[in-house]
């Protein structure tokens, strides 16, 4: 026997006069007769077994709120283990609260005998009824809609006051104790009344509102940003979560973050895509009018089990289109204008660490790499811990227009070296479309992953290359710590990578060895502080001076080595040797 048949045997066995009509159980309601009503309402209780709200009843007088079997069985005193499913051993979620002796309850009745033709049509503008209004017992003080927000012990010690026409005016009332984020759960005694059933979650009191005018349960938060308020464990004996927010990127993204920690029981619905952003559910039932119930119902149906993972369509159609358009390149990666070291690597793409000596020109060399790259049109990203925009920019000018800086400071008369500088600053001006230097020493994570989102929209490309100046000057939460900091940042890059078509320029320090010098051998346990690189890098290089940096003499040959010391898809090895053009700041390929 199925769970509704089952259901239907509990509800038939229990409600005195039930009868079955179509996918309806109706009787007589007993709470009605139970307060001596005289004409009593209708108990009606879903039977649908394609319903997530399959056993839920309520009287359509409103007499008082619906719910599921178990609560069924609290209001008519009936043995819980007689509800399939019922789970005796479980605990029950409770809070360690003492309630006040003075709650709203005589305000609450003097706002609600203050709402007048006027407000309820306000509410009826979006289809909701007075019925509803005073089940909920909204009030109005004079000027703020008032909407009381009631706790376990079933009174209510604070509300909030919004105005109609302008929802962020707003205030809370009552004791302050509760107006904390730990108590703004807007009809929060419905989660007990859904045990094993399901439950609407929304952002704003008349989104709920509207739901409860369809004859759904459900809870509400202030906004979609408050959603965070609901825990796990307060939804733990929920079967089915339904997450209704606004059409808007913001509020998705918080039901998605609510969803993600409550899990597989989580549904969010989704807006058709001929709704602009923006949408609420109390303006598409404003349009909809009496046709919001199907558009609302098309939702919930069309709506699935939230899941963390991409769905196998999505991810064969994102293969397919990477296929397409890795199809007839020479290079999987991006050129980076050494072509060796694009030889070596197949093309610059995912995490490439770079570790060397002091002065050895690391920082040169990614200079290099970097500008080259924007000036083929490669949205870039430098971020610069060590050297300074202007240093950058310099370096540059003088590389592209092969003058010394002392030479660009001079302001020669020299037409040649005029037209040199002429012709550099306007390949600068064109690079700097496609070339951002960052020295936010706040930096973190997110706010990388934003500005890359940033340029990737300015430039209209779907790459990037990101330059990090260097991997040890990164800002770390804990100081203490760096090598905990470091591994932190590596696993972010690695996301980055992935998910938003990143490769990276890192710059690392190596470590010293006994005798307090630098190797002179290429070897992966040579890099600082950084357990990690051999996971994380995709590849790791050494540029190793063949002249000591140390020693004035030795600089007029400015000689290194490049080597790839290891690769998840390459052959370690010498790349090859770069000959540093001092002082114009420009390495050239041997």
């Amino acid at each position: 026997m199925d769970y509704t048949e089952k259901i239907k045997k509990f509800y038939l066995k229990h409600v005195p006069g039930a009868k079955i009509e179509k996918q309806y159980l109706k009787a007589p309601c007993p709470f009605c007769q139970a307060k001596g009503v005289a004409k009593p309402g209708i108990l009606v209780v879903y039977l649908n077994p394609e319903s997530f709200f399959s056993g839920y009843f309520r009287c359509l007088n409103k007499c008082r709120p619906g719910g599921f079997a178990l609560y069924f069985c609290q209001l008519m005193g009936i043995d819980p283990n007689e509800v399939p499913g019922y789970d005796s051993d479980r605990e029950p979620y409770v809070r360690d609260i003492i309630f006040p002796i003075k709650n709203l309850k005589p305000d609450i009745i003097k706002f609600v005998s203050l709402m007048s033709p006027s407000e309820y049509e306000y509410f009826s503008d979006f289809g909701v009824s007075k019925a509803v209004l005073d089940e909920l017992k909204i009030g109005y003080n004079g000027r703020y809609l008032v909407y009381p927000y009631y706790l376990e012990d079933g009174h209510s010690y604070a509300a909030r006051c919004i105005l109609p026409t302008r929802e962020e005016d707003n205030f809370w009332h009552g004791n302050e104790k509760y107006f904390s984020k730990d108590f703004q759960i807007f009809e929060a005694s419905e989660i007990d009344r859904c045990e094993d059933g399901a439950l609407f979650v929304t952002a704003g009191e008349n989104n709920l509102l509207i739901i409860r005018e369809m004859g759904y349960p459900g809870v509400a938060v202030p906004s979609a940003s408050d959603l965070e308020i609901i825990s796990p464990e307060r939804l733990e004996f929920i079967d089915h979560v339904f997450i209704a927010v606004g059409n808007t990127p913001e509020e998705q993204l918080s039901a998605r973050t609510l969803a993600s920690r409550l899990g597989f029981k989580a549904r969010i619905l989704k807006w058709p895509s001929q709704f602009k952003r923006g949408y609420t559910l109390s303006r598409l039932a404003r349009e909809k009018g009496k046709d919001f119930r199907l558009a609302f119902s098309s939702m919930i149906k069309a709506s699935k089990s939230f899941s963390p993972f991409t769905s196998p369509d999505k991810e064969h159609k994102t293969f397919y289109e990477v296929l397409e358009r890795d199809k007839g390149k020479d290079l999987l990666g991006l050129p980076s204008g050494f072509k060796k070291m694009d030889q070596a690597m197949n093309g610059i793409r995912g995490i490439n660490i770079m570790g060397g000596p002091p002065k050895a020109g690391k920082s040169c060399f990614f200079m290099q790499v970097s500008t080259d790259m924007a000036r083929l049109k490669t949205p870039v990203i430098y971020y610069d811990f060590e050297n300074g925009r202007q240093k950058i920019y310099s370096r540059t000018l003088s590389r592209l227009s092969r003058c010394s800086e002392k030479d660009i400071r001079k302001n020669s008369a020299d037409e040649k070296i005029s037209g040199r500088l002429r012709k550099a600053h306007s390949e600068i001006r064109n690079m700097f479309q496609y070339f951002r230097v960052v020295t936010d020493r706040s930096l973190n994570p997110e706010i990388m992953s934003r500005q890359i989102d940033f340029l990737q929209h300015e430039t209209r490309r779907d790459e990037t290359v990101v330059v990090v100046d260097s991997l040890h000057k990164l800002p770390f939460k804990d100081l203490s710590d760096r090598r905990t900091g470091i591994d932190s940042w590596l696993r972010h890059m690695e996301a980055i990578r992935d998910e938003q078509n990143v490769a990276f320029f890192v710059v690392s320090e190596l470590s010293r060895d006994s005798e307090g010098g630098y190797t002179k051998k290429p070897d992966l346990g040579a890099f600082k502080e950084s357990g990690d690189i051999e996971y994380s890098a995709d590849n790791a290089m050494i540029l190793l001076p063949d002249w000591d940096p140390f020693d004035p003499i030795s600089t007029s040959n400015r000689q290194s080595s490049l080597w790839l010391v290891a690769s998840r898809e390459n052959n370690p090895g010498k790349i090859a040797t770069y000959h540093l053009e001092y002082p114009l700041w420009g390495f050239r390929e041997e």
